[in-house]
């Protein structure tokens, strides 16, 4: 069983940044891709962002690209979600995800444990 923290969010304005940190516990993250994906109200959960085991490839969701990194720290299990150039239209809660695959995906029914989310506010 994993069990995943968020932590980071908060009210931000438009053009800052934030970092997402998703700390995972119970067992190491070893063999296990990550994602984030984000919710805002009214619409359906979508994909940010994932990345392979052990953090040599990612995929970003063409509405963040060039704005927002994933990156991992397999010492610390942990993942982070660096969001720079914020718009008001990031605003939502944001989840990390665990994957038993070491392959990263979009596919958000593929991933095995969710976090509780952390809310992302920008302000115009």
């Amino acid at each position: 069983q994993v069990q995943l923290v968020e932590s980071g969010g908060g009210l931000v304005q438009a053009g800052g940044s934030l970092r997402l940190s998703c700390a995972a516990s119970g067992r190491t993250l070893g063999s296990y891709s990550m994602g984030w994906f984000r919710q805002a109200p009214g619409k359906e959960r979508e994909f940010v962002a994932a990345i392979n085991w052990p953090g040599d490839s990612t995929v970003v969701a063409v509405s963040v690209k060039g704005r927002f990194t994933i990156s991992r720290d397999n010492a610390k299990n942990t993942v982070y979600l660096q969001m720079n150039s914020l718009k008001p239209e990031d605003t939502a809660v944001y989840y990390c995800a665990a994957d038993s695959r070491p392959r990263a995906t979009v596919v958000g029914a593929a991933y095995d444990y969710w976090g509780q989310g952390t809310q992302v506010t920008v302000s115009s």
